[in-house]
Parts: C-alpha cells; structure tokens; sequence
C-alpha cells in the first residue's frame, strides 16, 4: 500500500491517492476518481516493438526511426503527452532533428497562450482559491466532467488557511446548458445561481459583463436569453468580493476566435483588480499539455508549435499547428507521443508515422514503427506539472517494467542522427 501518490489523469494532480499494488495489480483505494481508477487500473501488457506491424527489436525500431528522421524534410514531433523530463529528450531530438513540436491539446491550448503573448493576463492558483476565494464564477463549463475532484479539493474544502468558513462561498455558472451543477451545491444546502445560454453565444455575454463591470450603460433587455439585470447583478455581486475567482476551460470554448472571449474574461478580472482582489483560472492540464508547454517555453523560449527546421527556435501559432502540416503536406514525417494511456493514438495519415507511447495503445492504423514505453507515474517516477503553472509534483514508480522510458528511446533515436 502506497499513500500520498501522485495522479496524472488529470491536470489537478491530486497527490493525496492511496494504491493497492499487491500482486502487481494497481487499484485505488482512498481519494480516487473515475479517472484515476481507470489509470492505475489497467493492466501491465509489455509489448515488443514493432516495424510495418511485425515484431522487431528495440534496437532496430530506433534504428529505422533515424532513418525516417533523417530523410525527412520537414518532421513533425506530435502529441507529446508526456511528464518533465520526457519533454526534456523531445526537445533536445527536436533541435537534433530540425523538427516542429506541437501537442495534442494545442487547439485549445493556443486560445489561452494567445491571449498571454497579446495582453497577459491576471491568474490565481489552486492553492489560492483553496485558502481565498469567496465567489466563484465559473463560464462555459461545469468543471467536474473533466476534474472530477475540483469541488472537493478547492471549494468545499473544510480547512483554509485564513479559517474561512468555505460553506459560505458563492458559486455562479455562466454560459453553456445542460451542465451538472450539483457540485457548486453548499455542504449547507445552498444551490448555485445558474445564468445559462448556448456556448456560441457566450462572446456577446461576456463582452456585455466586461462592459457593466467597465461601467457602460446597457440598452438591451436581454443578451443571449440572460436578463441584462442578471449580468448587473453579477457585476456588483464580483465588485463586492473580497476574492473573486473566474474559472474557464479553454476546450470548452470551441467556436471561432475563442481567444477573443478568454481576452475577455481576463479583461474583466483586471478591472476587478483596479478595486478589490480577483484572479482568473483557465483549466486545463491533460495528456501533459502543462509539461510540453513548460518544457518548450524554458528551453526555446516559445510555447508549442514551434519549430527548428532552421536550426533555431521558431514560433507560428497557425502555420506550425498539427492541422494545418498535416492538411497542407508539409510535414513529411510524424513522430506521435502519447505516454500517459492508450486512447490517444496518431491521427491517420499517409506519411510515414512513428508511435511512441503506451504499450496499449489502440492505433486506428499501423504505423511505420510503433515502440511502447513505460507509463510516467505508474512504472517509472517523472515530475508534472498541474494545471496553474505554478506547482510540479513527483510522479512515482509503483510496479516493475521491462520497457524504456520515453527519454530512453528518444536519446538513442537523437544518436542515430
């Protein structure tokens, strides 16, 4: 039995599961989740490399990786879920190899680092609205259906640093329908106010808040189906906290020009700012987008979708996108990473495509080369990142495993080069 692990399911990283790893089989007993039970749940199945769908050894899968590398004009290191120092070995073979890196969750990721590169912005962490927050507005999502854990790890905690009675704390969902909000429901009964509308409409909702909060006069009776008095009530009720948070997910935001809506939202914390205390939080942080991003920003100086092709670091939030070098027939050879579970295989293509990632995973096409490695926080120890950006924390060893890790591989394919 080991306590206090580490999970990496999710971009919360909650460090407080307790596994089961008797007889080599992994099972969470104290603090999991859907995902976290998924995770350490699935079995250990070594697998052999493979070259053209037939067995190989680990030695000719790297081999024959160089070659694709070598002959390529312009490769693409994709996917890239990986932990800190798996990162680290893609970095240094995407110089080697005058490659793009781009991860998975860039789509979504870019409509934040956007609105970092354009204006930056004012952000809170997780511990923060653990200890302060009294209002917690949440927009475009629920939160739970893909951090299972938020509420009662950062809300409805029972100790706070300031002894804040967290009962008390208020919780507004705006934009989207249909979501589960039984979650912002008080320890005391209290539910949550709800201002929904459709996400394709959320730009106008938020500009309007951003507005009310600037101090504009708002003609219109209603925005999007919400009563203009609702949104004037909600300014006053966030000029009124003594720490407001504003959540958003950037996933969730999935129409066209989102970053200008995450502009927004950041805009309108600033103006909270000029008279009380509030922060924003974009969530996010699965598959290691949280790494990549980390990684790539320390080391090149740019986040993802950035590329060496010249020998030095370059950065194009559109150009260098897996989409578009995929679409265009640009990249004329994909190295896909996905370290963390087997659900995330590369997407299919007719150039020539290298799988690095879990031994499980379920590939819709076989690749040129497919080479499993161990799991970050299963069978080997690594360090992530959670999803504020502000705080690493260890992944462990938990079960015994033949297979390399991800920076082994990667380092004998970079000496080939």
């Amino acid at each position: 039995m080991i306590e206090n692990v580490t999970c990496p399911a999710c971009g919360l990283l909650c460090d407080d599961l307790t596994i089961d790893t008797a007889n080599d089989k992994l099972s969470v007993v104290k603090h999991g989740c859907p995902k976290s039970v998924a995770f350490f749940g699935r079995s250990a199945h070594a697998t052999s490399p493979r070259i053209g769908g037939k067995p190989a050894t680990l030695a000719q899968a790297i081999a024959r990786c160089g070659e694709l590398l070598a002959q390529a004009h312009m490769p693409l290191l994709g996917g890239l879920a990986t932990e800190v120092q798996g990162m680290r070995a893609v970095m240094n073979l995407a110089e080697k190899a005058g490659a793009t890196l781009d991860n998975m969750n860039s789509n979504s990721a870019m409509r934040n680092i956007q609105v970092v590169q354009n204006s930056g912005w004012q952000t809170s962490t997780l511990t923060e609205v653990r200890n302060r927050v009294d209002l917690f507005l949440i927009i475009g999502t629920d939160i739970v259906s893909d951090f299972s854990r938020f509420f009662e790890r950062e809300i409805w905690n029972k100790k706070s640093m300031f002894d804040q009675d967290t009962s008390k704390r208020e919780i507004v969902y705006l934009g989207g329908r249909n979501l589960d909000t039984s979650a912002g429901i008080s320890p005391d009964g209290r539910k949550p106010d709800v201002l929904p509308c459709d996400l394709a409409l959320l730009p106008e909702v938020i500009a309007t808040l951003r507005a009310l909060l600037s101090g504009k006069r708002i003609v219109a009776h209603e925005v999007a189906g919400i009563l203009v008095a609702d949104l004037e009530t909600l300014a006053a009720r966030l000029k009124a906290a003594k720490y407001s948070v504003v959540a958003w997910n950037a996933a969730a935001l999935d129409f066209e020009h989102a970053e200008l809506t995450v502009q927004n939202i950041t805009e309108l914390v600033k103006i909270l700012n000029n008279t009380t205390r509030s922060g924003g939080l974009p969530l996010g942080g699965s598959h290691g987008d949280m790494d990549a991003t980390q990684v790539a920003t320390w080391i090149s100086g740019y986040p993802m979708r950035t590329s060496y092709a010249r020998n030095y670091p370059e950065h194009d939030a559109y150009h260098l996108s897996t989409d578009y070098l995929l679409e265009s027939g640009e990249a004329d050879a994909l190295i896909w990473i996905a370290t963390f579970g087997p659900d995330k295989p590369p997407p299919v293509t007719q150039i020539p495509t290298v799988a690095i990632g879990h031994p499980d995973m379920k590939l819709e096409r076989e690749p040129e080369v497919f080479i499993p490695v161990s799991v970050p926080g299963i069978d080997h120890e690594g360090i992530a990142f959670r999803m504020d950006n502000v705080i690493s924390l260890p992944l462990y060893k938990l079960r015994e495993s033949t297979l390399p890790t991800l920076s082994e591989v990667l380092s004998r394919i970079e000496a080939t080069l």
